[in-house]
């Protein structure tokens, strides 16, 4: 092992202790579960891997350094100069050069610094003049690509900053080519699987597939193929430090993938959604694993084969449709359920909890999560035979 250092995994509110199970399993030490992030140390090797194979990770932060503002100091100074001359004490050097570009990402949680664009300023200030004193020229700020991207967090008093070493979030993995009204995010898809126990060890359906997500989530899972071998680059390949024959390695290391014995299902009453789950599908190169077809929910028959996983992301009505088109969608949903997916086991997520209660089933599992700025149920439904659908199953 090289050396170790501390790092913070990002992910989205409900999937922090999937994100840190996945963490446990890559062999990552100290795993500290945060709000929206999970802390953990390793070595550069791990550094890459996280940033490979994370499901339910939005990016992978190297600290740089953390510094308490005491409140005797605020005294004698303001608070935007003590964080100007902590960045600025910071060894730059070992980081970059005056020819490296750079950007700054803020995030403020704080009474003391409550404007993230004016702390964005001072930092960007210190790290400027750090150089000129340095090397008589200052590096330019870069908001496209740049070569380092500069994570400053500031919870209350504490500032931590930090190299961001994944660049455009992990979600977005390199496979979506084309997408549908409200696609959802490639890392919830993957949390939901993961909350719902999925290995590929039966079929799955997804009814309601749009631009096919969860589908090629599920694809990924099965096979144990890393996400973030679609994506074009990740930060760290801009690194000083970046041993390109590791990277190699790591990313052309398949032992962990294993064959899928079963099948995914994806079907949607659009023509349009399946036209492009297609190219999505396509783009992954899960066409052997994944079938699409046009269908309706209500039509779909014989579809309990092997107690298969059954997974939604139904529309919410959050967009013009009435209360009355929703609760009339999801009670369609609960009967195609008990009459057509006997044996199976479901999970559906959904903002709106009104339309959730028509679905007529009672949840024997409850998440919330959060899709984008929606608050969502994420429920699991036992569908047993006759009257047993009724059964809560704790």
């Amino acid at each position: 092992m090289g050396k170790v250092f501390e790092m913070v995994a990002k992910t989205f509110k409900g999937l922090e202790e999937v994100l840190a199970q996945e963490l446990i399993e890559l062999g990552a030490n100290d795993v500290q579960i945060e709000r929206r992030a999970v802390r953990f140390s390793g070595d550069k090797a791990l550094l890459y891997r996280a940033n490979l194979c994370l499901r339910t990770a939005s990016r992978v932060l190297v600290k740089i350094k953390e510094y308490r503002i005491q409140s005797t100091e605020y005294r004698r100074h303001k608070p935007e100069d003590l964080l100007y001359e902590f960045v600025k004490g910071i060894e730059w050097s070992r980081l970059m050069t005056e020819e490296n570009t750079f950007a700054i990402d803020a995030t403020v949680y704080s009474e003391t610094f409550r404007n993230s664009r004016f702390v964005t300023y001072r930092v960007k200030d210190a790290i400027a003049d750090y150089w000129i004193e340095k090397a008589g020229r200052r590096p330019n700020v870069a908001v496209e690509n740049p070569d380092l991207l500069i994570n400053v967090h500031i919870a209350q008093e504490t500032v931590t900053v930090s190299l961001d070493s994944s660049g455009e979030s992990l979600h977005k993995r390199g496979y979506r080519v084309a997408n549908t009204e409200a696609p959802i995010n490639e890392a919830l898809a993957a949390g939901m699987l993961l909350l719902a126990g999925w290995k590929g060890e039966t079929d799955f359906y997804d009814p309601m597939c749009g631009s096919g997500t969860l589908l090629i989530e599920a694809a990924l899972i099965a096979q144990n193929i890393a996400p973030g071998l679609f994506r074009k680059a990740f930060a760290f390949e801009k690194w000083n430090d970046f041993d390109a024959d590791l990277w190699s390695e790591i990313y052309n290391d398949d032992s962990r993938e294993r064959p899928f014995e079963h099948k995914i299902y994806g079907s949607d009453a659009s023509f349009y959604a399946i036209q492009q789950a297609a190219k999505n599908v396509k783009a992954a190169g899960m066409e052997k694993v994944i079938s699409l077809k046009q269908v309706r929910m209500e039509e779909i028959s014989n579809a309990n084969a092997n107690s298969p996983l059954v997974m939604m992301n139904p529309p919410y009505g959050e967009r013009l449709a009435s209360n009355k088109d929703m609760e009339e969608l999801y009670g369609k949903i609960g009967t195609a359920l008990k009459h057509h997916w006997t044996g199976a086991t479901a999970w559906i997520i959904s903002s709106n909890d009104a339309a959730m209660k028509c679905i007529g089933l009672k949840p024997s599992k409850k998440y919330r999560l959060l899709n984008g700025e929606l608050d969502c149920q994420f429920n699991k439904y036992e569908l047993f035979q006759g009257k047993r659908n009724e059964r809560v199953n704790e």
